[in-house]
């Protein structure tokens, strides 16, 4: 259980180096401090899922653990925009930021170590976090990049969205390391290593911009993102679990997998969606509050459904 709290306290301390980082004035505002968001999305993220994925085990895909949380996922951010546009109704950027931040969990630098110590096995880590980068990241670059004020055609502004989508680099990357990994090829250590470099990067470079983010303002400080942020963060923490739980009953799943669905359903927002806002300046609001708060209350999350399943 010490590397579960580890996992959390990493994330902590290096959104705090950023946030007293942008308050000394060293890391600035605006197009500085989103320099951090476009080096990750389009280096250092691209490199650790092509060198994560390219040596993992692609047996471990066909699991009904991922099958339930990726129907958790779809389910959940379906039901967030059915609210979004009944009673808060926002700009379809704004509403995919709210739909990815109910929905897609920290597969990797929470969801490893709650795997092996919560869980007991991280062999569904990779594949949950292929499912989210080739099937979901698509639909939210594509919902991020929708430029509604633009006086091109609607079927113009579908495929220029379908088109960010399907070839944002942090697509092609998982999916070329699925591809390496389905083929058995080793790539060679000159390649993966200076990729396992960058990709170290990531996840610090995410979190202190996060950090840095938070400088100047406030969680829930936005009045018109509030409602967003609230559902947000109730359907990840609450509901998603508790779709995940329903389709595993349906599927019959063992006590096992039923336990491991739901616990990686319960897992936080994503830093990723929060440096995907960032890139495309879209919804950023409603998807930094969200992570910050679905951060924070994870864990009493999961400690809940531990003790409801008798762990």
């Amino acid at each position: 259980m010490l590397d579960v709290f580890t996992g959390f306290s990493i994330i902590f301390v290096v959104i705090g180096a950023g946030y007293f980082l942008a308050r000394g004035g060293v890391i600035g505002p605006g197009k500085e401090r989103l320099m951090f968001n476009r080096t990750a999305f389009y280096v250092a993220t691209p490199s650790l899922l092509f060198s994560s994925v390219a040596v993992s085990d692609v047996s471990t895909f066909v699991s009904p653990v991922v099958l339930v949380v990726t129907i958790a996922t779809f389910a959940t951010a379906a039901l967030y925009w059915i609210l979004s546009r009944i009673f808060f109704k926002q700009d379809i950027p704004t509403t995919t930021a709210g739909a990815a931040s109910s929905s897609y969990f920290n597969s990797v630098n929470i969801g490893l170590p709650i795997s092996i110590y919560v869980i007991g096995d991280a062999t569904w880590v990779i594949p949950v976090l292929v499912v989210q980068m080739v099937l979901i990241t698509p639909f939210v670059i594509a919902g991020l990049s929708v430029d509604e004020s633009s006086t091109t055609s609607r079927a113009r502004k579908i495929f220029d969205a379908i088109r960010s989508g399907i070839f944002s680099p942090v697509v092609i990357a998982p999916l070329l390391g699925l591809l390496v990994a389905a083929m058995g090829w080793t790539v060679p250590d000159p390649v993966m290593a200076p990729l396992e470099i960058l990709g170290g990067a990531s996840i610090p470079m995410i979190l202190m911009s996060f950090g840095a983010s938070l400088y100047g303002g406030s969680i829930l400080q936005s009045k018109p993102d509030r409602p967003a942020v609230i559902t947000a963060s109730a359907l990840k923490l609450a509901v998603m679990p508790l779709i995940a739980w329903a389709v595993g009953m349906a599927m019959g799943l063992s006590t096992e997998l039923m336990y491991a669905s739901v616990i990686l359903a319960a897992l936080p927002t994503a830093q990723n969606v929060y440096n995907y806002a960032a890139t495309y300046q879209r919804g950023e609001a409603v998807a930094r509050d969200t992570v910050f708060i679905t951060t924070f209350l994870a864990l009493p999350a999961m400690i809940v459904i531990a003790l409801l399943f008798g762990n």
